[in-house]
């Protein structure tokens, strides 16, 4: 009887963790979906961005996309580069760091301790620090070579995406830079996160202080148009309001000076996403990497052509080589196709990575720019490494963090960890069921944007009108709208009602959401595409907003939409748009705020609400 029950409790306790592995893996899998095709549509707005150049009425008010403001403007605008102490003050009341040239130990540790504090560096020291840091960078070859003769072990660290509190316990954990103590930062430093300023401070002060030991890869993310839309451009300008326009000039030059890979002898490739069947090392290292800023969106105009251009265009247009080190992911199938997924870069697979090693001598590859549950994985055979250091990345509790330890064998070691402030308080179920709500709450606000293109899909099977399909049927629409490669089957209860016959009653899967305020003066149909492309819309207006006050013009605001549903295709009934403009004009001075305008079109969950 003991035995039973002994295997009868064994029973149950797999089958209550498989199913919480399984529902953590599936929200996993949401949010990595949901985050490929954002940046899959992110990537498209350069193609709208060209477009508005050909057609907008005032192209001064969008050319800056692609002519990035150089050093040379912001000394226009009256903040020479050694004028910065004589021209910004710092009043007695600021109580954070005060820094002074050239940097010392000292400094980074008052940097660290007011950053732990939650204290801002004043802006003067913010200008500073930048141009200082662009200086030595501009010293800086495109692919740094280490020796690890030089430093018992080299520590490699993966995405940080604005999460401070892990990179503090990096340093907790594993000590500071130093002589002694060498690092390779691998990109993604800013964006999602909110604290991508205070991360950019500190690597730009170890850098300046230890130049021959933290050394720092250039990730898709440190890219001005990316900051549109994931929030590092939205935090600069909120922390530092009266300087935050010099401060994202000078980063978008900074960024653009950032090395693109790392050698460690010889043997040791280190980039931020990956390599296609084309990545020369020789040609990388030979171009102007500052001028390839603005050839990067230009490779993504070609990228989103057909898939045989996409090939051609590669041996014609070599700046797309910068696209692949920025945006690839390894495959386990052999070859070297377009990345789909994400709309830029790569998939390369175990015999590309194999033709590469053999032609520059190489071992290993380690690169970031890819969520891992466990902060890192080893694929092709051992031969590329993934690390991903941001823990926490999707919801409290979704990941681990990871960074690597090289000894001068080149014997990789890993080091997990998660930062814990919430989830030591919290079981495993517990911690399944926020990540699982999040990721739910995500992919249902997805389904609504795309709500009109789903009922007729669901209506293409529904032959006879009675609003039930079956689940292979209902699975079948969801995926050829949303292109999520998601387990539809698996995720129907989550997200739709079933009959006891087994038929599904696919316009449940909109019954508990809707928009946020209801709005008289807009049709249905202009209510779906706002609250779908909300997000690209906001970087539009963004981008001509130019001074940041969140202010544009009717006039300005009409004919952007007008060309963005030309552009795509959508026929939406102008007049009502018109009589929206107008009704949110409250002091009728011509100008209307977008960023109050585009918040009236998020989703709402009702039971959320009424939970609430």
């Amino acid at each position: 009887t003991v035995i039973r029950a002994a295997i009868l409790i064994q029973n149950w306790y797999r089958f209550t963790m498989a199913r919480l592995e399984m529902r953590r893996r599936y929200s996993l899998s949401i949010f990595q979906s949901i985050e490929y095709a954002d940046e899959q549509d992110q990537l498209q707005l350069s193609n709208f961005f060209t477009f508005m150049l050909d057609h907008y009425t005032h192209p001064d008010s969008v050319s800056h996309i692609f002519t990035s403001p150089s050093v040379s403007q912001v000394v226009d605008e009256g903040l020479r580069l050694t004028e910065f102490e004589r021209k910004i003050d710092v009043p007695d009341s600021y109580y954070g760091p005060r820094l002074s040239f050239p940097l010392t130990i000292e400094d980074a540790n008052a940097l660290l301790h007011a950053f732990r504090n939650e204290q801002l560096l004043h802006a003067r020291y913010v200008l500073q620090l930048l141009c200082e840091t662009r200086k030595v960078l501009k010293e800086m070859p495109n692919i740094t070579h280490l020796s690890t003769s030089y430093s018992k072990e080299i520590t490699v660290c993966g995405d940080l995406h604005g999460n401070l509190d892990d990179l503090l316990l990096i340093f907790y954990k594993n000590g500071l830079p130093s002589e002694q103590n060498c690092y390779v930062f691998n990109g993604d430093f800013v964006d999602r996160g909110k604290n991508s300023m205070e991360i950019l401070i500190i690597l730009f002060a170890f850098l300046l202080i230890y130049p021959n030991d933290l050394h720092l890869n250039r990730g898709n993310h440190e890219d001005y148009m990316m900051n549109l839309r994931y929030g590092f451009t939205k935090e600069v300008s909120k922390k530092y309001k009266d300087h935050g326009k010099q401060i994202l000039c000078l980063l978008r030059d900074v960024f653009s000076w950032l090395p693109l890979a790392t050698i460690i002898d010889s043997k040791v490739l280190i980039l931020h996403g990956g390599i296609s069947d084309t990545t020369d090392l020789d040609f990388l290292n030979a171009l102007e990497r500052n001028k390839v800023r603005d050839h990067i969106h230009v490779g993504v105009i070609l990228f989103s052509l057909k898939n045989l251009a996409v090939q051609m265009l590669r041996s014609s247009f070599r700046y797309l080589q910068i696209l692949d080190i920025l945006w690839s992911d390894p495959r386990s199938q052999n070859g070297c196709t377009p990345n789909k997924r994400r709309g830029g870069g790569c998939y390369f697979g175990p015999d590309v990575t194999a033709k590469l090693f053999e032609r520059y001598n190489l071992k290993m590859l380690i690169r970031s720019h890819e969520f891992k549950p466990e902060g890192y994985e080893i694929s092709h055979d051992g031969k590329v490494i993934t690390i991903f250091s941001a823990s926490n990345y999707y919801e409290e509790g979704s990941n681990r963090g990871a960074y690597i330890k090289l000894n001068p064998e080149l014997i990789p070691r890993f080091v997990q960890y998660r930062v814990s402030k919430y989830t030591r308080r919290q079981n495993l179920q517990e911690r399944v069921g926020t990540i699982e709500s999040s990721a739910l709450k995500s992919l249902r606000e997805k389904i609504y944007a795309h709500r009109s293109e789903l009922t007729s899909a669901f209506a293409q099977y529904d032959l006879n009108g009675t609003g039930k399909i079956s689940i292979n049927d209902w699975a079948a629409a969801m995926e050829s709208v949303l292109r999520l490669e998601l387990p539809w089957r698996m995720l129907r209860s989550q997200l739709a009602q079933m009959n006891a016959d087994g038929e599904v009653d696919f316009m449940s899967c909109f019954y508990d959401l809707k928009i946020g305020q209801p709005i008289k003066e807009v049709q249905p149909a202009l209510v779906e595409t706002l609250c779908r492309y909300r997000k690209d819309l906001e970087i539009i207006f963004n981008v001509i907003d130019k001074d940041h006050s969140g202010l544009i013009s009717l006039e300005e605001f009409s004919q952007t939409w007008r060309l963005f549903t030309s552009h795509l295709g959508i026929d939406v009934y102008d007049e009502s748009l018109d009589k929206l403009v107008l009704s949110i004009d409250y002091n009728k001075d011509g100008h209307i705020d977008f960023n109050e305008f585009l918040e009236a079109f998020h989703v709402v969950h009702r039971l959320e609400k009424k939970a609430n």
